[in-house]
C-alpha cells in the first residue's frame, strides 16, 4: 500500500511514538499521573506537558501562548462562536469555519463568505468591501487543504487591522512545514498533520487577547479550556514539532523534488489551484471525463483522495473546487495527491503508474 493522502493525516514519527510510550505506562509504571495532580507523579507529568508546550510554541510567533485542545476544529471553534462581533471568512475554508455560520448568527452577529480568486487565493477586494468596524474577526486558512493555495495573510491582515478586527488562521497544513505569519492574532493547529498523534491540536493565542471557553470544569489551561490533559498526547505533539523544526528545510527541499517529478508523471492533467503560491506537497488534478470516486475504487492499492477526508462520505462536488469556478463534472474528476517526509521517490513513480493505467481504463 502506497500512502498519499499527507492533507488527510501524516504517519506518526517513530519519535512522537517513542514519546508518547512513557506517558502511556501503567499501574507499574510511572507514567499514568494526571498532570493536574500536586503530588510527584502529577508534577512529573505536568513537566511533560509543559516542555511540549515549549516546542510546540517554537514554531510560532513570538509574544504569544499555547493553549492544548482536542484538535484545530476545536481551537478554530473557541474563537469563532466567541466572538464580539461579525466574522468574515472566505468560501474556500474548511468546514470547521464555514459550519460556525449558524451559531455565531444565532447570537446577533454576521458571519459573510466571500469569494476567491481562480487560483483559489482569498479575494483581497472582496474582503476590502466587506469589512467594517463592526467586523471582530477575519478568519483565513494559510494554506488550503484540498488544493495547496497559500492566501496572502499579511495582506489580510492588514485590511483586519485598518477596521479595529482580529485574524483567526487555520494553520493546520502550513505547521511545521514553513514560517506561520507573524500578523495572525490566533492559530489553529493540529498534531496529526505533522506526524503527531491524533486527537490533539492546539490555538496559539497573542498575549493580551481573551475569549470566552467552550468547556467549563476545572480552569485548566488557564480557563480557556477545561479538562484533563493527556500527558502522552502532548508528549507526542512536542516530539513532533521538535522534529518538524530539525526537519524543515530538508522535507522541503524532499517534497519539493516530489512536486517536480509528480507533475511530470502527470503530464496534460490539469492543475487546480496557483501552481506558484502553493504547498508543494499538495497536487490536486484533475482531468476532464474521470471518474474521481472510481478511480479511488480501481486504483485500490494506493492511498489517495478527492478532497477533503471531513466531506469524503457526502457525495457532493467540493466546495473548494467550486469556489475556483469548476464545474461539477470538473470536480468529480479532480483528484488529490498529497506526500511529505515519508514519501520515497520510487514510491511516487509506483502509485503514478496505478493512478494512470486505472485512468487509462476507463476510457475503454
Amino acid at each position: 500500500m502506497i500512502y498519499l493522502d499527507y492533507q488527510a493525516t501524516t504517519p506518526l514519527a517513530p519519535e512522537a511514538r517513542d514519546a508518547m510510550l512513557r506517558w502511556l505506562d501503567g499501574p507499574d509504571g510511572q507514567g499514568f499521573g494526571n498532570p493536574h495532580s500536586a503530588h510527584k507523579m502529577g508534577r512529573s507529568a505536568a513537566a511533560a506537558v509543559e516542555l511540549a508546550r515549549d516546542r510546540v510554541a517554537a514554531l510560532m510567533p513570538p509574544g504569544g501562548t499555547v493553549v492544548f485542545t482536542s484538535g484545530a476544529t476545536e481551537a478554530l471553534n473557541m474563537v469563532l462562536r466567541g466572538a464580539s462581533g461579525d466574522v468574515l471568512t472566505f468560501a474556500t475554508e474548511h468546514s470547521a469555519v464555514r459550519d460556525c455560520a449558524a451559531p455565531v448568527e444565532k447570537r446577533g452577529r454576521g458571519f459573510e463568505i466571500l469569494p476567491v480568486k481562480p487560483d483559489g487565493r482569498a479575494d483581497l477586494s472582496a474582503l476590502r468591501g466587506a469589512a467594517t468596524k463592526d467586523t471582530a474577526i477575519i478568519a483565513a486558512m494559510m494554506v488550503n487543504n484540498e488544493i495547496g493555495t497559500i492566501n496572502p495573510l499579511g495582506d489580510i491582515a492588514t485590511i483586519a487591522r485598518e477596521n479595529g478586527a482580529l485574524v483567526l488562521c487555520d494553520a493546520v497544513q502550513a505547521y511545521g512545514r514553513m514560517e506561520i505569519a507573524g500578523a495572525c492574532d490566533f492559530i489553529a493547529i493540529s498534531a496529526h498533520k505533522i506526524h503527531g498523534p491524533k486527537g490533539i491540536g492546539a490555538l496559539w493565542m497573542r498575549d493580551g487577547l481573551e475569549i470566552d471557553p467552550l468547556l467549563y470544569g476545572g480552569g485548566q489551561e488557564g480557563g480557556v479550556r477545561s479538562g484533563t490533559l493527556s500527558p502522552a498526547l502532548c508528549a507526542g505533539f512536542g516530539a513532533a514539532a521538535k522534529l518538524a523544526q530539525e526537519r524543515m528545510q530538508d522535507d522541503a527541499d524532499h517534497i519539493a523534488a516530489l512536486w517536480v517529478r509528480a507533475r511530470e508523471l502527470f503530464d496534460g492533467w490539469e492543475l487546480n489551484g496557483s501552481a506558484d503560491a502553493r504547498w508543494q506537497g499538495n497536487l490536486n488534478i484533475r482531468k476532464d471525463g474521470l471518474d474521481a470516486a472510481r478511480l479511488i475504487s480501481d486504483a485500490r492499492s494506493v492511498c489517495f483522495s478527492a478532497g477533503s477526508a471531513c466531506a469524503s462520505g457526502s457525495g457532493r462536488p467540493s466546495h473548494v473546487l467550486k469556489a475556483i469556478g469548476l464545474e461539477d463534472a470538473q470536480a468529480k474528476s479532480s483528484i488529490r495527491l498529497g506526500f511529505g517526509r515519508y514519501t520515497a521517490m520510487e514510491q511516487l513513480d509506483r502509485a503514478a503508474k496505478v493512478i494512470l493505467a486505472a485512468a487509462k481504463a476507463q476510457e475503454v
